[in-house]
């Protein structure tokens, strides 16, 4: 199987910055697309400094980090990503900005083989493919954060994805350097179905006032040996992210277990939404 030699990467937040970095880290052509002057720069910044923190910490060298930025480009049209052989979609995780983007990358792509992946972390697969003129090419490519560090990716086929798109994907898992798991179609996949409602568990033990959120994040870190606590987790990933995630679980399944719990929607709506924000159940520095 060939291998991707040109990658598009829609959204150049947390998530698409990491998957553009290993990519562009791994040899391949990047070409990144983000809606506005702002959010391209902001982008631009966020992965030179991180191959900038890579090249302090001894990761890679000035040659290697001058070589992942001369692989990357960016772009604010859509159109831009035509002769693209893979492309992954990062953007919020919102249903109708996710359909939007893959309506646009289906008339923009101009070979009729390319995949269109989906970094979603809930919403089932099958509902963005069938927007598409290509369902059978469009799949679930769930990276975990941070995309550098976090080993694991998640491949979703849907009902109607194509078999060659799943070996496809694989074999680009494998070309980034990640181990691949196979995850039904279905909300939450495997790892968030089991993980959210621990998280979200933890958020309930702080509203009722039963535990501090320094107190649980210790208890699991020391007790349960996790390299991480539960709302230190929950504020990496973002709280309005997390609530997302949640309120499409509990869409699906209609299982209190995954219901954002109040005091969640609260923060979010205050702005605290984690590390992003510089302060989520703990504060951080900006």
């Amino acid at each position: 199987m060939d291998p991707v030699t040109r990658l598009g990467v829609v959204g150049c937040g947390l998530m698409g910055s990491g998957i553009a970095e290993v990519a562009a880290r791994s040899g391949i052509d990047v070409r990144v697309a983000e809606a506005t002057h702002d959010a391209v720069e902001a982008g631009r910044r966020r992965l030179t400094a991180s191959l900038d923190r890579g090249l302090r910490r001894g990761k890679l060298s000035e040659e290697q980090r001058d070589q992942t930025l001369a692989r990357l480009s960016f772009t604010r049209d859509l159109g831009d990503m035509a002769d693209r052989q893979f492309v992954i979609e990062a953007v919020a995780e919102n249903r109708d900005i996710k359909t939007g983007v893959l309506r646009d990358l289906d008339k923009a792509i101009e070979d009729p083989t390319a995949v269109l992946a989906t970094n979603t972390s809930s919403i089932p697969v099958v509902d963005l493919a069938v927007v598409t003129e290509r369902p059978e090419r469009v799949i679930g490519l769930h990276f975990f954060n941070p995309v550098p560090v976090q080993q694991l990716v998640e491949v979703i086929p849907s009902l109607v994805t194509g078999a060659d798109t799943v070996r496809r994907t694989r074999g680009f898992a494998e070309q980034l350097g990640k181990q691949a798991i196979q995850a039904p179609d279905r909300s939450g996949f495997v790892v968030n179905a089991l993980l959210v409602p621990y998280l979200l568990s933890a958020v309930r033990m702080v509203e009722s006032g039963s535990a501090r959120p320094d107190d649980i994040d210790r208890g699991m870190e020391l007790g349960c040996a996790h390299p991480m606590g539960p709302l230190r987790l929950l504020d990496l990933i973002g709280l309005d992210t997390a609530q997302a995630v949640a309120e499409s679980m509990y869409e699906e399944y209609k299982e209190p277990l995954y219901a954002p719990p109040a005091l969640l929607r609260r923060m979010v709506a205050a702005g605290h939404l984690g590390r992003k924000s510089g302060r989520g159940f703990h504060t951080y520095d900006s």
